[in-house]
């Protein structure tokens, strides 16, 4: 008996229109001691409306059982840096209309305390309310319980029921963006994400079968010999060379702490990384990764069966910043130890100035002897903002001057880079994965691996 008074006071909420009514209780009372005519209103108000409170109190206790049915609907897993859609499916068992106030306890890392929903239901109506949660950071999300506040049509008070529905969800690289990607390679509409059709440039040598000519067919492939003896037009159709190794390699030091719109420049390259690897895959290529700080990491050697696009997202899942630079001799050593073939090499790191690349250039160097070298590091953003500034004061000038030379310094990366034969992208975060694609594909139609 104890439990179920605790359990009744604990789920009894008081409205704002409780406190409303018991304010004109008090200013009838009030008022009639200086107007005696009002007599008994004051007190007759207030019996009547403390009847309508245990009215109100019966309508929504009475049922034995639950009045309202909510349940959170979530994916097995959550994409970072993407809007994740999260559903809440709720069930009126009241045979009266009800107002409902709904909490929802999401993971700490989000740091919101206004998830708050209001819906109206019919008696026996099942309603479904959705909301979007953008995760920021990779790691193990943990959701509480869903409050539900129901108040009857009077709305004087309210009934709070709590459904437990604590579950912990782990958030992966940006497996949504990689989706996004692939439904339109599949559909031939990548050109409107940005990604541009690239010009090949001559054949393969990677023959594929002699075919009937058809309108548009390159007059240079006929097969003079295979036309003579079919008597039709026959011409060679060549493919794209297959089964090139194609490696992101991840630099996961301080340089990549950085943040931009609440990504790190690391989830940015992790999240790159893996619309690669799947492209690269499409492709019928085969993507591997390494990941390295002042120490190798993970390396997963290049393959393209399905279930290697898995062993990417699981290895970029763990990666976390450290707070060292970079052992670029530690990765030239694990490359010429496990990549035994030519490859495509796509790093990710960072650098903010010429002194900082030409720490790194001799080992860069040393592996684009052997592999096709890309390197991709971003525009600073915010450097960039100051610099377009207009200075107002001598302060603004310096700063203006400072930030002019750091962007100039990014360009003489580039062509400190090019000078000895690397390739390189700069590029801003947001625009990381549509470069990154277009670079690759541009490298596969000039056979360059």
């Amino acid at each position: 008996m104890d439990h179920l008074i605790t359990k009744f006071y604990r789920n009894l909420f008081l409205s704002n229109r409780l406190f409303a009514g018991l304010a004109c209780a008090v200013l009838l009372f009030v008022l009639s001691f200086f107007f005696p005519w009002l007599a008994d209103v004051p007190l007759l108000f207030l019996l009547a409306f403390m009847l309508l409170v245990v009215v109100d109190i019966f309508l929504l206790f009475r049922v034995q059982h639950e009045g309202i049915f909510a349940r959170r609907n979530t994916p097995n897993r959550l994409s970072n840096g993407d809007d994740n859609v999260l559903t809440i499916n709720l069930e009126n068992f009241y045979r009266f209309n009800v107002q409902l106030g709904i909490i929802d306890e999401i993971p700490a890392q989000f740091q919101k305390r206004d998830i708050w929903f209001e819906a109206g239901m019919k008696p026996n109506e099942n309603k479904i309310i959705s909301y979007k949660l953008k995760p920021l950071k990779r790691g193990e999300y943990k959701f509480g319980n869903l409050h539900i506040y129901v108040a009857s049509p009077l709305r004087i008070i309210q009934r709070r029921y709590t459904f437990e529905q604590e579950q912990t969800l782990p958030v992966y690289p940006s497996f949504l963006q990689m989706r996004k990607f692939e439904l339109m390679a599949v559909s031939n509409r990548l050109s409107e994400v940005g990604v541009k059709k690239i010009r090949r440039l001559g054949h393969s040598m990677e023959f594929e079968q002699v075919k009937n000519y058809v309108a548009g067919d390159d007059y240079r492939t006929i097969n003079w010999k295979a036309t003579a003896r079919r008597g039709d037009m026959m011409v060679n159709s060549y493919s794209d060379e297959k089964s090139q190794h194609v490696y992101c390699l991840i630099d996961k030091s301080r340089a990549m702490k950085m943040p931009f719109e609440g990504l790190s420049l690391l989830d940015y390259a992790i999240n790159a990384s893996l619309v690669l690897s799947n492209i690269a895959i499409q492709k019928e290529d085969k993507a591997g990764l390494i990941t390295f700080g002042e120490k190798i990491g993970s390396i997963l050697p290049a393959d393209r069966r399905p279930v290697q696009l898995n062993k990417i997202q699981e290895v970029l899942y763990k990666e976390k910043t450290r707070y060292l630079e970079s052992n670029q001799e530690a990765l030239f050593i694990a490359i010429r130890n496990r990549l035994k073939q030519r490859s495509l090499l796509v790093l990710f790191t960072n650098f903010e100035s010429l002194s900082a690349l030409e720490r790194q250039l001799p080992f860069l160097k040393r592996i684009s002897r052997f592999h096709l070298l890309l390197v991709v590091f971003f525009e600073n953003t915010g450097l960039k903002s100051l610099a377009e500034e207009p200075a107002r004061d001598l302060e603004g000038v310096y700063i203006k001057t400072i930030a002019e030379k750091f962007l100039y310094e990014k360009k003489q990366i580039v062509l400190e880079l090019a000078k000895h034969g690397i390739q390189s992208i700069l590029t801003t975060p947001q625009n990381l994965t549509i470069n990154t694609i277009n670079r690759y594909l541009e490298i596969k139609s000039r056979q360059s691996i």
